[in-house]
């Protein structure tokens, strides 16, 4: 995608263009779904069932696009909105920024992938445009200079694409993933490449490459254009990501039974969107609430492990132009901020009654149920929580009319069952432990607040859970860490080693130090305190060169750990 219309002259996005586009071809728009209504007295639903037993995709998170050269960078403290987790904040863990075709842009978006980083966030690149010397010219439909990368400029774009890569690793920026192409099916105003370009690409030189690649980031999820690539074994040895854009793609053109047949091990993720348009205020209510169901389907339908916005500061963006989280802003932090990189989202009832939405995810103990009513009238909501007796507090957050991402007062949860009260036209977050203790409140950086106890508390030693889930060159790790002991811990901090290769490129719910070798994990503000029985969970992204294996011991305070 290029700017919108509110860009300077010289940058204008043509959005009757895309709109053309998007009647001409089928589409239907997400704002023109029309929503059935239930009465205006509070109904009951059918019980939604959660199963953690049954998981679905891991998520790797929630983010957008910063291009700064079109819409500026952020300031520092709109860097720390974006990519924390507390209250107030979005919680970002993904950031995608530009391939600049020159390299004197390669800068741009520097300082703000350098704290992303720094906060936990994953960051990829797009190109929109190859060094104007590699490209040509050529007739497309009525373009008459329609263009494209020459086929002889296919070894020097690769080689780009590294430069690239390098420059940023050179900078303090670990480039997680590259894609070959922005919208490379709807690219008036950039390159076109067709679905052959783009295999001949990736399985002549996408090798070379030396992050994971990307493709083929269809502007509308066009499945003609990625088909060819699941079809292709040595294309798609040479993709890691199967990258997609959802502009205008109606809700039944979400799932992907090809890629679930054949992209195991690949991951799949929505690099662009914007909902449900560019010209309405992202504080227009309840318009916003459309991006909460999008996220939903885009989720659950979809089985996307990546949601990622246009443009994060703007009129109609999660960030408006003064700083502030926007009502489609609220929406988006409703998964962001709690559903963390690594965290998998689990078996739901996905619309337990007519205009509500349900998904749930998982790390460890813990359990995210968001929730999105788009009815003009309350709705009673069971939860249930399969195959367990958890009784304990439910924390939760609210954003309706009235209120961004509120908490609220504690819920309870009795023999694995809640009933809550969805408010009128309202999307809403539960967090709760299915070991029926404690609620986790979501990252944030924050510095530790609570002094260590020397030991864990007598009665049992302290146990931790490692699970891996690796790819070629890297993987993310999930540590639950339990208190078996009888009294509570105050601080703790969690000492392991990690293999020959592996290193350390963000964290969640801890700080890491250092980043390879004997790794010190130490609690931050909301969950030095542990009772006894408790769990805490946490984790961490890691690259890797070849050895995938899993540290062998674990201390928490100096006191060993059994490994469950």
């Amino acid at each position: 995608m290029k700017p919108d219309r509110n860009e300077p002259a010289g940058s204008d996005r043509r959005l009757l263009s895309r709109r053309s586009v998007l009647t001409t071809m089928g589409a239907v728009p997400v704002v023109t779904v029309a929503a059935s209504l239930i009465g205006a007295t509070e109904a009951s639903a059918a019980a939604a069932n959660i199963n953690p037993a049954a998981p679905k995709q891991t998520i790797k998170g929630f983010g957008a696009m910063v291009h700064a050269a079109w819409m500026g960078d952020l300031t520092a403290a709109q860097r720390t909105t974006a990519f924390s987790a507390g209250e107030g904040q979005l919680g970002f863990s993904v950031l995608r920024i530009p391939v600049g075709e020159n390299q004197s842009d390669w800068g741009n978006e520097l300082a703000t992938a350098k704290r992303a980083i720094e906060l936990g966030a994953t960051v990829f690149a797009s190109p929109w445009n190859p060094p104007a010397g590699m490209t040509e010219t050529f007739p497309h439909g009525s373009q008459t200079n329609a263009k494209r990368l020459k086929y002889s400029s296919y070894a020097a774009y690769a080689q780009h694409l590294n430069d690239f890569t390098t420059y940023l690793r050179n900078n303090g920026v670990n480039l997680y993933a590259i894609s070959v192409q922005n919208e490379p099916d709807y690219a008036t105003d950039w390159t076109w490449w067709t679905s052959t370009e783009i295999v001949n690409f990736l399985k002549a030189n996408a090798g070379s490459i030396s992050t994971k690649v990307i493709a083929p980031e269809s502007f509308q999820y066009v499945k003609s254009m990625s088909d060819p690539i699941l079809n292709d074994a040595a294309a798609l040895s040479n993709v890691d990501i199967i990258g997609a854009h959802l502009y205008g793609t109606p809700y039944a053109n979400f799932p992907y039974p090809l890629f679930k047949q054949k992209g195991a091990g690949k991951e799949l993720w929505m690099t662009e969107v914007y909902c449900p348009n560019s010209t309405d205020s992202a504080d227009a209510w309840p318009g916003a609430l459309d991006v909460g169901e999008h996220i939903h389907h885009a989720m659950v339908d979809a089985e996307f492990q990546a949601y990622v916005w246009w443009y994060l500061r703007r009129s109609y963006g999660p960030m408006r132009e003064d700083g502030q989280i926007s009502k489609r802003g609220a929406m988006m932090a409703h998964f962001a901020r709690f559903v963390r990189p690594g965290y998998v989202r689990i078996d739901a009832t996905a619309n337990p009654a007519t205009n509500v939405y349900v998904s749930a995810y998982k790390n460890g103990n813990t359990v995210v149920i968001v929730a999105v009513n788009k009815n003009t009238s309350a709705v009673s909501q069971q939860f249930t929580l399969a195959n367990t007796t958890a009784s304990g507090t439910v924390t939760n957050w609210l954003t309706d009319a009235g209120r961004n991402l509120a908490p609220q007062s504690p819920l309870t949860m009795t023999n694995g069952s809640l009933t809550v009260t969805l408010p009128a036209r309202s999307a809403m977050t539960l967090v709760t432990n299915m070991s029926g203790t404690s609620s986790p409140t979501p990252s944030d950086s924050a510095s530790p607040t609570t002094t260590p106890t020397p030991t864990p508390s007598a009665g049992g030693g302290p146990r931790v859970t490692y699970t891996m889930s690796t790819w070629s060159s890297g993987f993310t790790a999930g540590i639950s860490i339990t208190n078996s002991g009888t009294s509570t811990i105050n601080g703790w901090t969690l000492k392991f080693t990690l293999p020959a290769g592996q290193i350390i490129t963000s964290g969640w719910n801890a700080t890491y130090a250092p980043t390879s070798g004997q790794v010190s994990a130490t609690n931050v503000s909301y969950n030095g305190t542990l009772p006894a029985g408790a769990t805490t969970d946490i984790g961490f992204q890691a690259t890797h060169t070849g050895n995938t294996a899993e540290p062998t011991a674990f201390t928490l305070n100096g006191v060993a750990c059994d490994v469950a």
